[in-house]
């Protein structure tokens, strides 16, 4: 069985290895356009998590993700992408193993939240990935559902072990919306600030429910990649 938002890559390595062809400086004041068969999607990354920033950007600008599809979608979740092995997977095919062989060290940022339109890192789960390094490629959109306040008081009983949601961050999930209960578990490093309405139109796509569990039924591709100069 596959585990929410696995990964291929295992075992934490130090960011210099994945440090050569680094951003130059004015690609901190640029975006990111995700532009794909269903819309585009117009990404900011934070400046609060440099080594997810600086690795994202690189693989924009080398190209890694033209063409790669958005393998893993859940309706009222997130949908998830970076795989390059799914480029040219037949239909029917698992998708969700693939990416280059390094993680990148969780840098978790309590400003930084599992909101709508959150940019995350998906990872491989603790018993094998205790320190919750992100996987050096495969990131997801966050879509999630507006919470009403009864439900962010029994999440947090049930699932975050009493742990108290910000009040700030409670008003968010319950106007906004989100997934509160990734928290601190996955690092979020960006925000869409362009194309809900393509978010919702991917998240709202019929998926399999075969052996490739949640993978669209027809294709959801990021037909290009590339940084875009801010204009918000």
């Amino acid at each position: 069985m596959r585990k929410f938002l696995l990964t291929g890559c295992v075992g934490l390595v130090l960011w210099s290895s994945c440090a050569t062809g680094r951003p130059v400086r004015t690609d901190y004041k640029k975006d990111v356009l995700l532009q794909t068969n269903y819309g585009d999607l117009l990404l900011r990354l934070s400046d609060l998590t440099p080594q997810h920033r600086d690795n994202f950007i690189k693989l924009v600008k080398s190209r890694y993700y033209n063409g790669v599809l958005f393998h893993r979608v859940i309706r009222s979740f997130m949908i998830q992408s970076g795989d390059p092995g799914s480029r040219k997977a037949p239909g029917g095919k698992p998708l969700g193993e693939g990416g280059p062989p390094y993680t990148v060290p969780a840098e978790f940022n309590a400003s930084l939240f599992h909101r709508k339109g959150a940019l995350a890192a998906a990872r491989e789960g603790d018993a094998v990935n205790p320190q919750k390094a992100s996987s050096g490629s495969q990131f997801y959109i966050v879509q999630g559902k507006v919470w009403s306040s009864g439900a962010l008081d029994t999440l947090e009983i049930k699932r975050l072990n009493g742990r108290t949601i910000p009040a700030a961050r409670r008003e968010v999930y319950t106007t906004v919306g989100g997934t509160p209960h990734l928290d601190q578990n996955y690092t979020v490093f960006g925000q869409l600030i362009k194309g809900y309405e393509v978010l919702d139109k991917i998240a709202a796509v019929p998926t399999s429910k075969g052996p490739d569990r949640d993978r669209p039924i027809w294709n959801v591709r990021i037909i290009r990649a590339k940084m875009v100069k801010r204009r918000l």
